[in-house]
């Protein structure tokens, strides 16, 4: 490991470090803190009633709150927010800046909405992450947020797409609900509903065990509700779900012949996750602590039929640049949009099973779209042993897979 350690510092910084695994370089991006909201039940869950311009500000209140003081009481000092959102329009540039100032975010700290689909918290960590790489910011908050209950009418406004774009061989494929694309991951690697279902219960089984023995505590942030109510546990996990009981479920996408269903595919839902990043060299001047470091992301483009294979290819390129294998990598976070695209990335590249979600998945916490790379984040960095390395990835609609190394420190 300590060796992997090095090839990673020799790639990152050309080898211009101490030969010691455990030295560090000042240009090191890292990571300071990575917390999430608990993830609400799409339509009917505790955030049923409220925007994101509210999920979003409330949980910035919470999160700077936890800020250590050096920058809680000089918010100055962060350099740029970039917050992920998929369905709010403009990917809520708006009522998401609104709500970093109303946070206490100064009016100098400039903000950039992203939307890379379900990549779009993971992406808005790369935004901040290369500008402090180059040097245009010290320090940089990303967020992502997502209200599916409030938004998801927006999922499908196709009505702007020329005909052109539609009635093209290619182009037309980008406009492949998801559902549909899972099955033909399904049909096409013969991943049968049973072995959907066994994973999808496994993912169940692992979130509901983690949350009744309260290994998520230390990642949410309970946030306040109209009503005064805090809400602070994650709504999706359920007791006691078993492949058996997934199987009654009806398909969702194909009648009959279908093997996607609501038991074994990602849930709609709400929530809010940010991750504060900055230079080793600030990090430590501030006396900041550090909770692990950024080493490298890359995303990557799949035939959009077959978008949820994304992970598949964008893993490797990632851990390509990274110099690192799959056996080294200690927990992989794979966004489960669905099961039968989990299952074929993690069987083609191998992977360990144990190793990916140990905490559960999409399919039992939900899948609050822009949220859901930030708050892989939270959870891996809280599930990682110092000097273990972790791979965060998630397929993207209309055809891409991104992927991102860390190190806990």
């Amino acid at each position: 490991m300590s060796a992997r350690l090095n090839d990673i510092k020799d790639h990152l910084t050309g080898g211009a470090h101490p030969a010691s695994s455990t030295d560090t370089t000042p240009d090191d991006v890292v990571i300071v803190a990575a917390n999430r909201t608990a993830i609400a039940k799409g339509f009917k869950g505790s955030l049923k009633d409220v925007n994101t311009d509210y999920i979003l500000l409330q949980f910035l209140l919470q999160l700077v709150a936890s800020f250590p003081s050096e920058i809680r009481d000089h918010l100055d000092l962060i350099g740029e927010v970039a917050c992920g959102n998929v369905l709010n329009t403009g990917a809520g540039a708006t009522e998401h800046r609104a709500a970093c100032l109303a946070a206490g975010i100064p009016y100098t700290t400039p903000f950039v909405a992203v939307n890379r689909q379900c990549s779009s918290g993971l992406t808005a960590v790369n935004d901040i992450a290369n500008k402090i790489k180059v040097g245009q910011i010290d320090i940089g908050l990303a967020l992502g947020v997502e209200s599916m209950t409030q938004n998801y009418k927006n999922i499908n406004s196709l009505g702007t797409i020329s005909d052109e774009l539609k009635t093209d061989k290619r182009a037309n494929k980008c406009l492949i609900p998801m559902g549909f694309t899972n099955e033909n991951i399904a049909q096409k690697w013969s991943i049968d509903r049973a072995k959907q279902d066994k994973f999808a219960s496994e993912s169940y089984n692992k979130a509901e065990r983690a949350s009744k023995t309260g290994l998520f505590k230390e990642e949410i942030l309970p946030i306040p509700l109209p009503s005064g109510k805090m809400f602070d546990t994650d709504e999706g996990p359920r007791p006691n779900v078993t492949s058996d009981s997934l199987g009654q479920l009806r398909p969702a996408f194909i009648k009959d012949k279908g093997t996607t269903t609501a038991g074994n595919a990602s849930q709609v839902s709400d929530g809010a996750a940010g991750v504060l990043l900055a230079r080793r060299s600030i990090a430590e001047k501030l006396n900041l602590p550090i909770m692990g470091r950024y080493v490298a992301f890359q995303v990557v483009g799949v035939p959009p039929e077959v978008m949820g294979v994304g992970p598949a290819f964008a893993i490797p390129r990632v851990l390509k640049d990274a110099h690192l294998n799959v056996s080294e990598i200690d927990i992989f976070e794979i966004n489960e949009a669905f099961a039968a695209q989990a299952l074929f990335c993690i069987e083609k590249l191998g992977i360990n099973p144990s190793k990916v979600n140990p905490r559960g998945g999409a399919i039992a916490l939900g899948h609050p779209l822009g949220c859901t790379g930030a708050r892989q984040i939270a959870t891996i960095l809280h599930e990682l042993q110092p000097n273990q390395i972790g791979v965060v990835s998630m397929c993207i609609g209309t055809g891409m897979g991104a992927a991102a190394v860390f190190i806990k420190e």
